[in-house]
């Protein structure tokens, strides 16, 4: 009777606690399903392909757009169709033997121990096999790493978490920037993603200054990193290559057509490793010759004088435009930070008279990596964002950092 009574108990908590599991999934998908109505996604329409980036429901390789990338594109469908016909010819056969040569129809296993032709046969067939696959994948391979006679030599520097950009060789020589999110994009991602309206085709792929080259030209890569290892990929160029802290790397590409074209960093380098996207703007000659030029003055305007003199609201108004452009990802345009991204409003290094602190952060990093090295800055823009962040917020240290300060520290 115990046993009846004790099995009709746990009979009846268990339909109790699938009833209560089925409730809560009920409740679940309705939230979910409330939840994305007052966002406004429409799940089947929220995007659309972008051009030179991802499509919607996109199976395929990337459409290529160099010879690489076409030749990549063949040897996947050649190696998929090679090794689909090897798995069908294989399971079929195994399949008929056992279902032809079954013990229960009167077959019986042969005794012999050794065929001359079925080892010939086993060892020749997976030979052509591998040469059909290898001759093919050699030549790719060689062509992908002939990085001889370019046209245009860029070094790409990978770093927490953005793209340098110098040019080294061919037209544009001495150019060189620095490739960020785009900041209203990073913004919409603080805030939870794209809202009903905004376009998010490019979401996370916009950066506020492309990689910009000619089309038709062949441009070589030198790829290296200042702290961890990143990796510059552009699937439509059939391009991925590592960017190694102390190394130095290289690829090519050469597009066939004008156009943005877009990648990511592919090696998990740490938090924000979602906000290195990379934009390659490929353009006609002319065109690059006239972003040459327009790069050029522009450097050439903001090319400083390293023994200037500032003034402390002359310094500091640069200083909250270098701190816009690079730093208020993070720390915030309140200087709060957020999560491990420590504050700079009332900052013990910040409002420390021995400004030599502050400028040593900048130039070399801390907390292994997880604020960076701004090296690639300028004297003056280190000297600005300093000056900027130590007299602004509740900041009022009165505190100016002179371009030959930062000089004088920087190794």
């Amino acid at each position: 009777m115990a046993f009846v009574t004790g099995f009709a108990y746990f009979e009846a908590l268990k339909v109790n606690t699938m009833k209560s599991i089925w409730k809560n999934l009920a409740s679940m998908l309705a939230t979910a399903t409330l939840w994305f109505a007052s966002a406004g996604i429409n799940l089947a329409h929220a995007v659309n392909d972008l051009p030179g980036g991802p499509a919607v429901n996109q199976l395929n390789l990337y459409p290529p757009v160099t010879s690489v990338a076409r030749d990549q594109q063949w040897l996947h469908w050649f190696m998929l169709i090679l090794c689909a016909v090897i798995f069908v010819a294989v399971f079929s056969v195994m399949f008929y033997s056992i279902w032809k040569h079954r013990k229960s129809v009167g077959h019986k296993p042969a005794t012999f121990h050794e065929s001359v032709t079925v080892e010939i046969i086993w060892t020749v067939i997976p030979f052509i096999i591998v040469i059909l696959m290898a001759l093919p994948a050699t030549k790719s391979v060689v062509a992908m790493k002939d990085t001889t006679n370019a046209d245009l030599t860029i070094k790409v520097t990978g770093m927490q978490w953005k793209w340098g950009y110098d040019y080294l060789n061919g037209e544009g020589e001495g150019i060189g920037f620095l490739s960020t999110i785009d900041a209203d994009q990073r913004e919409m991602s603080n805030n939870g993603g794209p809202k009903k309206g905004q376009d998010v085709d490019n979401y996370l792929l916009k950066v506020d200054h492309p990689l910009v080259v000619p089309v038709d030209k062949k441009i070589r890569l030198i790829t290296t990193a200042n702290d961890v290892i990143h990796a510059f990929m552009v699937p439509a160029f059939g391009i991925q290559q590592a960017a190694i802290p102390g190394f130095v790397r290289d690829t090519w590409f050469r597009a066939e057509k004008v156009g943005d074209f877009y990648g990511q960093c592919s090696q998990l380098c740490g938090k924000e490793h979602s906000y290195m996207p990379i934009h390659v703007k490929v353009v006609s000659a002319e065109d690059y010759t006239q972003w040459v030029a327009a790069e050029q003055k522009k450097m050439a305007a903001l090319a400083d004088d390293p023994s200037k003199v500032w003034t402390l609201d002359d310094i500091s108004k640069r200083g909250e435009k270098v701190y816009a452009q690079n730093c208020v990802a993070c720390h915030q345009a309140n200087g709060k930070g957020g999560g491990a991204v420590k504050p700079l409003d009332g900052a013990a290094v910040v409002l420390d008279a021995d400004k030599s602190k502050q400028i040593m952060v900048l130039l070399n990093g801390q907390n292994n990596g997880a604020m960076p090295s701004w090296k690639a800055l300028s004297n003056t823009d280190i000297a600005a964002v300093i000056s900027f962040t130590k007299n602004h917020w509740s900041n009022k240290t009165g505190q100016l950092v002179q371009p030959s300060d930062v000089a004088a520290l920087r190794k």
